[in-house]
Order: C-alpha cells, then structure tokens, then sequence
C-alpha cells in the first residue's frame, strides 16, 4: 500500500499517479485513515498540476468503488438505465421534467441529483418543496421507483461514492473546488454507481455559471466525455448558455410549479423547452430508443402531449413518499412566501429593452431571500424566490415588471428588489441574438 504523504508528494511534484496508489488513497479517505489535513494537500497538489485522462478514469472509479454500485440486471428492466446531470444554474428546472420525459419514453432513469451549490440552485433543495419527498430513499425503495415509476431523482445518500462526499467537504474549504480533475471524478463517481449505461452532461457557461467563458466550459466538457467513456460509460455533454435564467423563476416551490406546468401543458417556455428537448434527444438516440434527433425530438412530443411524461412525474413523487395529488392540486402543497412585489424600472433616456442582465447576482437574491444557503447548516424556506424575471430584450416599458419577489419579510423584500433592478441592465436596442446551445466538444 501505498503511504498518502507519498501519494501528495509525487502529484505536488507533477508526476503522474498510478491506479494502485489512487485506490489505495482513496481507500484510505473512506476508512478515515487519510485526514483531512493530507486530502486538502492532495487536492491542492492536483488543483496545480492537473491530472491526465488515465488518471482522473482511476481516481473516479476508485470513488465510484468506495460504496455501493448499483445494479439493475436482475430486475429485467425493459429498457435502457440512463441520467443527466447540469454543472449549476438559475432557473434550471431540466432534471424535473427531463426525468419524467425520458421514462416515459421508456428509459429507466435513477437520477442522482444535489443540493444548490453557492449561487446556483439544487433539484434536492427544489424536491424538498413537496412535502413527505424523500430525497434519500433506502436503495431497495430507489430500486422499486425506478421499476415502477421509471424515474427517481434522490441524493447520492450515504451508500453511494461516500469518498466524495468527504473529499468535497473539504475541498470547499480549501480553494480546490475549481479543480478540472476533481470535479470530474466527482460528478462522474456518483454516476457510474447508479450503474448508468448512457449519460448526456448540461454544462453551462456564462454570467450565471461556473465556467463563465466558453472556453472554460469546452475543457470541462472535454474531461467529462474523455474520463465517462474512459471509465466505461457512454458520455456526451452539451455546452448550454447561462448568461440569464433558463426558466423566468428561481426558487424552490416556485420552479416545482414551473415544472408542474410544463408537464401539463399549462406554460412552457421556449428555452427551457430547447435545453430538455436537445439533452432529452441525445440520450434517446445514445441508449438506443430512438433512430436519430428528428425520431428523438418527436418520442419527447408524444410524451408530453399524451400527458405520458406527467404521469411518471406524479407516481414518482408519490412513490418517494410525497402527495399523490400533487399535480392537480400544487397550491394545496406547495408552500408561498406572505409577501409578494413586483419591481418594476422606469425606462430612461429611451432604454426600454433588457440588454444585460447578472444572473449570479440574481442567484445570489434567492439564497440572500432564504431559498439558498450560504452555510451548509442554513435552513432553506422552500416558498421565497423570483419569478417572471424578464429574459434579454424583453421590452420594459413604465409598469413592467422585471421580476416578481417572494418573500418571507418586508425588510428581505426590499433588499431583493434593489439586487434585482442592479442585476439589470437597459438599452435602446436589443442585445444580439446567441445560441442557446453550443455544439459539443470533440
């Protein structure tokens, strides 16, 4: 075995590290023989010098392998076990709908989803919103959803990657978060114990992501694909633009009802629309339910309009333990916020159209409301956030709301509407068009 003070001397020193020694150090994380204090070394020794693609396909399936890994062969699962997974976002609401839409296509999708990380929300912070939903079922109960609902969305729960979950804690007090090396094995571990047998990635950039230049972005993608496939699952990623919300809400009850209502076909819109129906196509067509894009995109139609997608939707939360009427009645049990402003902003000067907007800095309005956290400790009021958030170009006229805030007091309501009119910027001209989404690296 090889000794951890060992290990972090040779990646501090820029050499490469073999599978043995990666597994063992690892081994040594789970056992709580490794400290904190040698991880935290180790994570800033590969935030430097990076690690290769062999090496980041042994570090994530020596994470993969410190818990269970599911297997579904035994349940004779009619079709294919497939997830997505997002790098973080405002208003990203795809995995509540994309789930759903891809079980009903017959897919079976165990979807290890978490919390909001920093600025960006989380699908568990989101799930939590509907009362009862466990989001850490006992592997024989996330079994049983996904073969009769065809979809669960939980956490990764102590069984699965448990590595991870210490070396994260640490890394988000140490200034190693942003390792390329790193967040792949960390992603990717916790997928490949699902026991996927495709994955499609949304990585996002822009103001409201992670990665704010495309470039950034492109790199991540990269590792991911190079280090999934290299581990032996089937990876593609789409590059997505985060440069404002992808949904107009943001916050936890209120993006439950944004899902709600695309699956029953009261609102969708258009670019949350896009995003699920390009990750939803390319899962379809890599796990082999559907011939190419044009026979993918019209299964995803079928789906919903049928109201499919909607029905695997509620049988999944009533199977996590959360209300069975959930999608006839969401004001039954979803909680709002007792104090509800618009902000409205005068044009000047003849600025009537949204030119810019700061999405991280609306994020950050939402975890300031109480919908986020800023410690891991923090409570999260389920019912505050934004919602009708005005897209780019939207033309603001005097009365037009940029965004509704909802609140628990007068006194975060007010701050919430200073940090929304200074996340937004007007123009006399509409901003440029740009793509939703950029094409996938190679």
């Amino acid at each position: 075995m090889t000794l951890p003070q060992e290990t972090i001397r040779r990646k501090r020193d820029g050499e490469a590290l073999g599978t043995a020694e990666l597994r063992d150090f690892v081994q040594g994380i789970t056992r709580g023989e490794v400290s904190d204090a040698q991880i935290a070394a180790f994570a800033m020794a590969t935030c430097w010098r990076g690690m290769s693609t062999a090496e980041a396909v042994a570090l994530t399936l020596a994470m993969r392998d410190s818990g269970a890994v599911l297997r579904w062969d035994d349940l004779d699962l009619p079709g294919p076990v497939v997830d997505k997974h997002s790098t973080g976002g405002i208003g990203d609401t795809v995995s509540l709908i994309l789930g759903p839409l891809l079980a009903a296509c017959g897919c079976h999708v165990p979807m290890v989803s978490g919390r909001g990380l920093a600025h960006t929300g989380g699908t568990l912070d989101k799930l939590e919103a509907i009362p009862g939903y466990d989001i850490h079922p006992s592997l024989a109960t996330l079994r049983r959803v996904v073969r009769e609902a065809g979809v669960a969305i939980v956490g990764a729960g102590p069984e699965l990657a448990p590595a991870d979950r210490r070396m994260y804690a640490v890394r988000d007090l140490t200034a190693t978060v942003e390792s390329m090396a790193l967040i792949t094995a960390s992603i990717l571990s916790k997928k490949l114990a699902a026991g996927l047998q495709a994955l499609v990635l949304d990585v996002k950039f822009g103001n409201g992501a992670f990665m704010r230049g495309a470039p950034e972005a492109h790199a991540l993608a990269r590792s991911l694909v190079e280090t999934g496939c290299g581990a032996g699952l089937p990876t593609r990623a789409l590059l997505t633009d985060m440069s404002q919300p992808l949904a107009p809400a943001a916050g936890n009850a209120l993006e439950i009802r944004i899902a709600i209502d695309h699956l029953r076909g009261t609102a969708r819109h258009a670019r949350l629309a896009e995003v699920i129906d390009a990750l939803g196509a390319s899962l379809l067509v890599q796990a082999g339910v559907a011939h190419d894009e044009t026979h993918a995109r019209a299964r995803l139609r079928d789906a919903l309009a049928s109201g499919a997608a909607a029905e695997r939707f509620a049988r999944m939360v009533a199977g996590l333990g959360g209300p069975s009427d959930l999608l006839d009645r969401p004001d039954r049990h979803l909680k709002r916020a007792p104090i509800v402003r618009a902000v409205t902003a005068a044009a000047r000067d003849g600025r009537h159209t949204v030119a810019t907007v700061d999405t991280r800095a609306l994020g950050w309005a939402v975890v300031a409301l109480g919908g986020g956290r800023r410690r891991s400790e923090d409570r999260v009021d389920p019912a505050v956030g934004l919602s009708a958030l005005a897209a780019l170009g939207t033309r603001i006229d005097d009365g037009t709301p940029l965004a509704v805030v909802h609140a628990a007091s007068e006194e975060d309501a007010d701050a919430a509407m200073q940090a929304v009119l200074a996340a937004y910027s007007l123009s006399d001209t509409a901003p440029p068009a740009t793509p939703l989404i950029d094409k996938e690296p190679q």
